[in-house]
């Protein structure tokens, strides 16, 4: 755990001097600073996040390949992926450092939404507990958003690539499955719905924090995370 630590500081120390991050950074907050201004802080509305939890599931399909696309891809264009992979680490180790760094700074980046709880709190008697959950949500999720993009940047030395990829592979996951998924007779239907990350990441916003949702956002992470180590691998020896 000692080398995963070093390498994820290493890591996320980048992500705070990369220019590009700070750009997704600030799009992100501007994005969910709009919407909660216009949905969840306005007269009228319930003192809760519900709007600002359900658009960031779509937001974020944008925002975080755009976050992880270097994270490979760019250790591969310099050349310094290859030393960093003859080093006394193992490639599932770079991979978990790639990973932890990246989903880090995206719960920095999310962490100067609490201000909006505050504002709730200050303006109204917001239900704790919904929100609490909504977070949980957005950690996981976010989680495997990370996951495909670090999966995605593995694949190629282009950033660019790696993000195009990561946000079809996502909105395939996010959006289009459950289109698809009602638009087909069973047994597709089921499977199709059950694999959509809608499906699954709703429950949140509304308090509900289901054991099949959590392992759900888990194990496509981890499936996500062993396709990249196994990526790896097979560009180790070519």
């Amino acid at each position: 755990m000692g080398k995963v630590w070093i390498l994820t500081r290493r890591e996320l120390s980048a992500y705070f001097v990369s220019p590009i991050a700070y750009v997704a950074m600030a799009l992100f907050l501007v994005i969910a600073g709009f919407f909660f201004g216009l949905a969840d802080f306005r007269p009228g509305a319930p003192a809760a996040m519900r709007s600002i939890f359900d658009v960031m599931m779509v937001v974020l399909v944008f925002i975080l390949p755009i976050v992880a696309m270097r994270s490979l891809a760019e250790e591969r264009r310099t050349g310094t992926l290859e030393t960093l992979l003859t080093a006394p680490v193992t490639d599932a180790q770079v991979v978990v450092a790639k990973f932890l760094g990246c989903w880090l700074f995206y719960l920095a980046m999310l962490a100067p939404t609490a201000v909006y709880v505050a504002v709730l709190a200050a303006f109204g008697n917001p239900d704790f507990g919904p929100i609490l959950s909504g977070y949980v949500g957005l950690a996981l999720l976010g989680a495997l958003y990370v996951g495909v993009g670090l999966a995605a940047s593995a694949l190629t030395s282009n950033q660019v690539i790696a993000a195009v990829t990561a946000f079809a592979v996502l909105m395939v996951l996010a959006a289009l499955a459950p289109w698809i998924g009602t638009a087909v007779p069973p047994p597709w239907r089921g499977i199709l719905l059950q694999a959509s990350v809608r499906t699954h990441y709703a429950d949140f916003s509304q308090g509900v924090v289901d054991a099949v949702h959590v392992i759900y956002f888990v194990a496509v992470t981890l499936l996500t995370l062993f396709l990249t180590v196994k990526i790896l691998e097979s560009r180790r020896w070519r």
